[in-house]
């Protein structure tokens, strides 16, 4: 199943959502522009080491405090076009409809620290793993976290392929996001038991990601709809 676009109006302009695609386009840019000796040492300098990490000993983190820096930095780092194409295209369709609810502000702490707890939960469970984790796609899990409980009535029209003929139809996004997120668990439960990592995805990211937006986007949310409220004001009067 592949997104093609969800049917939520929005009431503002997605400035942080897009700044997070031109940012991420930037850096994508910069890495296709290194050679691969260059290329794998920003990876591994700036990418996910859970090994390196090592939450589990809080004292290395105290000695080591850069290591917590890859926590950030690894959501802004793609490895190949794919890779950073989906991202930023589910980010397209989804992110602008919980910037519109969040606000600018709160949106943009939002997405940073539903990438870290991905991020966090990702290390925990192959805590000993050499392997970079890099991708927004634990950050973007949050913003479909957040969509799943915020929009449950929207539609997303989805372009699913029936052998070679493709077929467009609208399904309820609280469906699409549904499948998605237990393909994302079935697929984690699957590889837990070895390296909770396969073909390079790394789904408890994903899992993490997803249960953070959905659970705790609430305390993101201001009480009234910040784009409506600034461009209807009469639906908001000010209070006594």
């Amino acid at each position: 199943m592949f997104p093609i676009r969800d049917t939520v109006r929005t009431y503002s302009f997605p400035v942080v959502n897009w700044l997070i695609i031109i940012l991420t386009a930037i850096v994508f840019l910069y890495e296709a522009s290194l050679n691969n000796n260059a290329f794998n040492r920003l990876i591994l300098n700036y990418g996910l080491v859970p090994a390196r990490l090592n939450l589990t000993n809080p004292l290395e983190l105290i000695l080591n405090p850069l290591a917590l820096l890859t926590l950030v930095t690894h959501i802004f780092l793609h490895g190949s076009w794919f890779h950073f194409l989906s991202n930023i295209w589910t980010l397209f369709i989804f992110g602008d409809n919980v910037e519109d609810r969040l606000g600018p502000g709160r949106y943009l702490a939002f997405f940073l620290i539903s990438g870290v707890v991905a991020g966090v939960l990702q290390a925990l469970v192959t805590n000993q793993s050499q392997m970079p984790a890099i991708g927004a796609s634990g950050a973007i899990a949050g913003v479909l976290g957040a969509y799943f409980v915020l929009y449950p009535r929207s539609r997303v029209v989805t372009l699913i392929l029936l052998i070679i003929i493709p077929w467009f139809v609208e399904l309820p996004a609280i469906l699409y996001l549904g499948i998605w997120f237990s393909t994302q668990l079935i697929a984690g439960v699957t590889t837990f038991s070895r390296t909770a990592v396969m073909g390079g995805v790394a789904w408890w990211a994903h899992i993490g990601g997803f249960l953070f937006g959905m659970f705790f986007h609430r305390f993101f949310k201001p009480q009234v709809h910040p784009a409506i409220s600034r461009n209807y004001p009469d639906q908001y009067p000010p209070s006594a």
